[in-house]
């Protein structure tokens, strides 16, 4: 056996391998996830709590990403940074971004134009802010 090198992976590979290691951290919480073979509703993924009523549309991404296609559609935002996952309902983060960093992602060209809005590295601010989204 010789452990793979997830930078030579594709990004099919990468999405396959980033949901069987965000599927174990989230085991720890009580959830047991499904793939989806096509992005149902925005999701990737489905996690089921054992409670038997909790049910997540997960959407996993490389990064903290927010995007206008994604508003009302009630769905979670899941992505590595460091050695850390964060899993964050999108719609309510959202509005918290827009309420703390007024106008840093509300001014660019990327969000009025294309909708969408991710960080390659994360600030203190920003790393503050999604504190309580740490898995």
């Amino acid at each position: 056996m010789k452990k793979i090198k997830y930078t030579e992976l594709n990004s099919k590979q990468k999405e396959t391998y980033n949901f069987q290691k965000v599927s174990a951290v989230l085991a720890d919480y009580g959830f047991a996830t499904i793939k989806l073979n096509d992005d149902w509703q925005g999701a990737d993924f489905i996690a089921q709590h054992i409670d038997g009523e909790t049910y997540l549309k997960v959407q996993l991404k490389s990064r903290l990403t927010f995007d206008k296609k994604y508003i009302g559609k009630n769905l979670f935002i899941c992505f590595p940074y460091k050695s850390h996952w964060f899993l964050y309902d999108h719609d309510k983060l959202l509005n918290l971004f827009l309420i703390r960093n007024s106008g840093q992602m509300e001014g660019t060209s990327s969000w009025k134009e294309k909708g969408i809005y991710s960080w390659n590295s994360l600030s203190t601010e920003v790393l503050n802010t999604l504190e309580e989204f740490i898995l």
